[in-house]
Order: C-alpha cells, then structure tokens, then sequence
C-alpha cells in the first residue's frame, strides 16, 4: 500500500457466510464510503437472489404461474444469464434448478426488458454462484467510490483490484497449499465434501445425474469471482477433457489440479 493511501478492512455476515472487505484510498473518508457501498452491493444480491425469501427475484420465479413474464432485477438477469452459458457449455452439468420441481436451466427463457419465463415449474437455487457475483459487485461499488484498490472474500469467492499483487495462499490448513499472486482478477474454491452451506441453499453439487453426489475440492482462477465461482461447481463433476474445454471457454485456470479429490457416492433424498 502506498504511503499516502488509508485502508479499512471489514468483517460481517452475509450470504450465509462471513464476507471480508478491504478497501484501499486516498482519504480515510473514501475508503468508508467505499466499504459501505461494498456491503451494500452484497446486501441487494442476497435480497435479489435468495431462493426463497419474501421479496427476492427466485422467490418470486418459484411462484411464478408457467409462461408468465416476470420482471427481474438486472443483476438477476445478469446471474441467471451467466448459468444458462454454464449449464449450456457444461452439457448440463451446472444446473442451479432443484429437483423439487421439474424444471431445468433450459426451461427458462431470459427475454429483453429483463424478463424471465418459466416455461415448466422450476425452483432455481443460486447459492453455487451469487457469492461470487456479490464479490464482483462489490467491487464494483469500491472502484465507483473511488477507492484505488480492494478486496472482497465472500466464504472463499475472492475478487481484488488495485495496483498491487495480493498473496493468496490456497489449500487446506493443514497442508502447505499454493501460493497466488492475485491482482485484477478473482479466484473461487469449492469443497463440496467440507463446505457448510445454509439450510436454505439446497443446490446439490450432482452432475447431470442428480441422484449422485460429487465431494471434493477445486479452485479456479477467473477474470470475474461469478465465472470462478460457477466453474467451480462445474469442475468437480467433468471429466478432463470436458473441464479443459471449460477452462478455456471462460478464460480461466485452474489452481494445482493435484488439490482435487474427486469421488461420487448416493446422493440422499432431499425429503429425508
């Protein structure tokens, strides 16, 4: 950090996770303005895209008669946009639709003026993917502020900007783990084995049979925290020609592909 710059970190809870924020100005005042826009962002994102809160764009998607237009926030659109190109380019197997319905990714129509339709009754789930975008609208809102660098890390969706490299060591605690050097640019781990998620988020990291469950652990380094955040989920469950193909598709590289452990076992009833 330069002399004459003021940096603030922030700790809170969000997104069902804890949401880290350091923002970096000329002026101490800035830096606050910047870190409150921050939060805000994160905030709207997890008001927008709750799966089943009163008020939130997929609570209302859910309730939605088929073939009813239904006007969504832009960053919404932006999200649910984002998971078509995923589910599209991983034949189907990053789908935030969850089995409680029948519908899939490819049964909503994202239309101009952003509205949405659901052709077939769906329950869309974005928990595998709007961390990662509320990290990139936060920063976003810091570089708006006029902040001159920063760094949010919701739950392990990472996202920096700024003049200088940031040291981020991945891997587990116990192990040596890789060291990224991280400057404009934004990295997401997944572990599907060890990640705790809310009760409310029940997207299941499946594949495209959804009565298996894909454990393991991978991290992905993108141009945009949402990218490195789906293509994680995407990850865990291609095989290797399918995840080089991925990789490539969004620009992004994943980090020591030794670190992933993959396995498959029952998924349980979600009933149950």
């Amino acid at each position: 950090m330069h002399e004459s710059s003021h940096c603030i970190s922030r700790l809170r809870v969000a997104l069902g996770t804890l949401v880290a924020v350091d923002a970096e100005a000329h002026s101490r005042t800035i830096a606050r303005q910047g870190m409150a826009a921050a939060f805000e962002a994160i905030s709207l994102v997890e008001r927008l895209m709750h799966p089943t809160r009163d008020g939130s764009d997929l609570a209302a998607l859910a309730a939605c008669p088929p073939g009813t237009p239904l006007m969504v926030h832009p960053w919404t659109r932006e999200v649910l946009e984002l998971s078509r190109r995923l589910n599209e380019a991983s034949r189907g197997i990053f789908d935030p639709c969850l089995a409680t319905a029948p519908g899939r990714m490819a049964d909503l129509e994202l239309e101009p003026a952003n509205r949405a339709i659901a052709r077939t009754p769906l329950r869309v789930d974005l928990g595998g993917i709007a961390k990662g975008y509320a990290a990139d609208r936060a920063i976003d809102a810091l570089r708006a502020a006029g902040c001159t660098g920063g760094l949010v890390n919701a739950g392990g969706d990472l996202a920096v900007f700024g003049t200088c490299n940031r040291a981020i060591l991945c891997g587990a605690p116990c192990s040596a783990g890789v060291l990224v050097e991280l400057r404009d640019a934004a990295l997401a781990t997944s572990d599907a084995a060890q990640m705790p998620r809310p009760t409310e988020h029940r997207g299941y990291y499946h594949g495209v049979d959804r009565t298996l469950l894909v454990a393991g652990k991978v991290t992905v380094l993108a141009a945009s925290a949402a990218v490195a955040d789906g293509l994680t989920k995407c990850l865990l469950s291609a095989d290797r020609v399918l995840q080089g193909s991925l990789l490539r598709a969004f620009g992004a590289k994943q980090i020591d592909p030794a670190m992933q452990i993959r396995r498959r076992a029952p998924f349980p009833d979600p009933s149950v």
